[in-house]
């Protein structure tokens, strides 16, 4: 009998943590696969509703400033609901921007289903860090490995499959409504989490990192971090049509990309667990992605699987070591998480605006090459600022006293 009261606690604490973090993980799956699932089928979109580049760049540029905007929003709206109900409601934008692609046809009916499914993922994503730091206060780095891993393999997925499907059904909107499967499961996975006691509504708390200089420097950082991954994901896929890959070969691409993405997720927090200082890993992070840009302006077509692989596995690491950094600054859960909200609205919107511009930039240049070179420049920037986010300084810079 003994033994069997030790195993069922054994099973119960494992339950106890591996289960929030399935939670957590089925989350992080649904906020990407509405904007990695264009890229690949842009060719055929194109061709069926007439948009050009620019426009098209909406599909990405409109998600990621509903990423901005609503976390800048949550010290206001967020008293009003409760946390469980916003990512709920989150969800359900998310599968009914999927579901509405099921049959639409124009490419401005597909924007706005861009713009529903962003405002989801930005009421998700924006809550999901908090969370993250609330069940595994002890785990943190670790805890936003593996969320920005699922995040990004839910993006790689959609991006490498959507071909296929649209394939297998002569359609590009079953390769993109396809996805509305997630969020159904992450809606069941959420409504199975553990419980917890919590407050009837989600308490905005009341600090002003407006005022805060290193918050508006995290911000821009995960900001300009962001951009490569938006710009990729937007432009990619064309780009490798120019060298005669065929979509679904580019599809694929994106899906190398995030592999890499995924490891350099998972393998940059995990060895940098027992370190305050993130900034070593940081530096790779920025550094190998400076490599693969500049194979991308050089060498772009005898070695693109490499050059890909490269920018995958910064992005990835940079994108977890960013949040975490921005996390570690505040001990206090609901601190911490008002901080990443402002990064990531402030980011997000910094991350909206690059792509768009990129977009201008290769249809007045005709060609991605300019593109790739604005964002080598902006990595040697952050390869600067990185310079700053040193430990021993988190307490005084965030001085909250003064915000």
């Amino acid at each position: 009998m003994s033994t069997e009261r030790i195993t069922s606690r054994i099973d119960q604490s494992a339950l106890t943590l591996f289960w929030p973090m399935i939670v957590i993980a089925g989350l992080a799956l649904t906020l990407r696969p509405t904007l990695t699932s264009t890229g690949p089928l842009l060719e055929e979109i194109r061709l069926s509703t007439g948009i050009g580049l620019q426009a098209a760049s909406l599909l990405v540029v409109l998600p990621m400033l509903c990423m901005g905007i609503f976390p800048l929003l949550l010290p206001w709206v967020g008293k009003r609901l409760s946390e469980s109900t916003w990512i709920t409601g989150g969800l359900f934008a998310i599968a009914s921007a999927g579901l509405w692609r099921l049959w639409l046809g124009s490419g401005w009916s597909l924007i706005a289903s861009a713009l529903i499914g962003g405002t989801g993922i930005a009421i998700v994503q924006a809550l999901a860090p908090g969370v993250v730091k609330r069940w595994y206060p002890r785990r943190v780095s670790l805890a936003m490995g593996i969320y920005s891993a699922a995040l990004m393999a839910g993006g790689g997925i959609a991006a490498t499959l959507s071909p296929l499907v649209a394939q297998h059904y002569g359609s590009w909107q079953a390769g993109l409504s396809i996805w509305l499967i997630l969020p159904v499961i992450a809606l069941l996975l959420w409504w199975l989490r553990p419980s917890e006691v919590m407050e009837s509504k989600h308490s905005g708390v009341k600090v002003n990192f407006f005022s805060n200089r290193r918050a508006w420097l995290l911000a821009s950082y995960f900001g300009l971090a962001n951009a490569g991954y938006a710009c990729m994901i937007a432009f990619l896929p064309t780009y490798a049509r120019g060298l005669d890959w065929s979509a679904q070969s580019s599809g694929e691409l994106i899906g190398i990309m995030t592999v890499f993405q995924v490891l350099g997720a998972l393998g940059a927090p995990a060895l940098s667990a027992k370190r305050l200082d993130r900034r070593p890993w940081l530096f790779f992070a920025v550094g190998i992605q400076i490599i693969g840009f500049v194979g991308l302006i050089l060498m772009p077509a005898s070695l693109l699987i490499l050059w890909v692989a490269l920018i995958g596995c910064g992005l990835g690491a940079c994108f977890s070591l960013t949040l975490t950094v921005a996390l570690d600054h505040l001990s206090l859960p609901k601190l911490a998480g008002a901080l990443t909200a402002f990064v990531q609205g402030i980011g997000f919107i910094v991350t909206a605006i690059v792509p768009y511009f990129a977009g201008v930039l290769s249809e007045w240049t005709g060609s991605f090459q300019a593109v790739w070179l604005m964002l080598l420049i902006t990595l040697v920037a952050m390869l600067i600022v990185t310079m700053k986010f040193a430990p021993t300084g988190y307490a005084k810079a965030m001085n909250l006293t003064n915000t």
